[in-house]
């Protein structure tokens, strides 16, 4: 039995047919399955740019409005201070007002005080006139023994007696006040 001997080196039909196979596969695979994936590739890619584009936007947009907010944020503390250092000057304000009408009240209050004190001293004085006067003109009369109800006599009786009283007041006070600041 002789064999024949194969050589590698020549290619058979086994060979041949394999290479047509390969060739026509690679055709097939080129043509057809390899364009829709690489179509699907680009288009995912894009897909991914794209939302990596929106993504930065969206990171400037949160930054840039981060930074708004923080802007307001500051612009309303300010805001507050100056309202509440308004608020302080107006109740400080308002305060002062409210001391010098205080004070204005208590003058007044004082000053009506005054003149009402004033007032009742005269009306004080003028019934102590007419009594004193009409004690001392009965009295005089009981001492003389005669009437003195002439009004105009018991006016001036009245009248000099009061005086009198009076210069008494004046001097006895004057040399209280100077004992006073001679011992001071």
């Amino acid at each position: 039995m002789a064999e024949t001997e194969s050589n590698f080196l020549v290619p058979n039909a086994t060979f041949l047919v394999e290479l047509a196979a390969f060739a026509l596969l690679f055709f097939l695979l080129a043509k057809y399955v390899v364009p829709p994936i690489n179509r699907a590739m680009m288009r995912r890619q894009e897909a991914i740019r794209t939302q990596f584009a929106d993504l930065d936007k969206a990171t400037a947009d949160a930054n840039a409005a981060e930074a708004e907010f923080k802007a307001l944020i500051a612009d309303a503390r300010h805001e507050a201070a100056r309202i509440r250092e308004e608020a302080r000057e107006q109740g400080a304000q308002i305060v002062a007002e409210m001391r010098q009408q205080a004070q204005t009240e208590a003058a007044r209050i004082v000053e009506n005080g005054h003149a009402q004190v004033a007032a009742e001293r005269q009306q004080a004085v003028a019934s102590l006139r007419a009594e004193v006067g009409t004690l001392a003109t009965t009295l005089a009369g009981r001492i003389v023994g005669e009437s003195l109800d002439d009004d105009e006599r018991s006016g001036r009786v009245v009248d000099r007696f009061l005086a009198d009283l009076d210069a008494l007041e004046s001097s006895k006070a004057a040399s209280t006040g100077s004992r006073a600041n001679g011992a001071g």
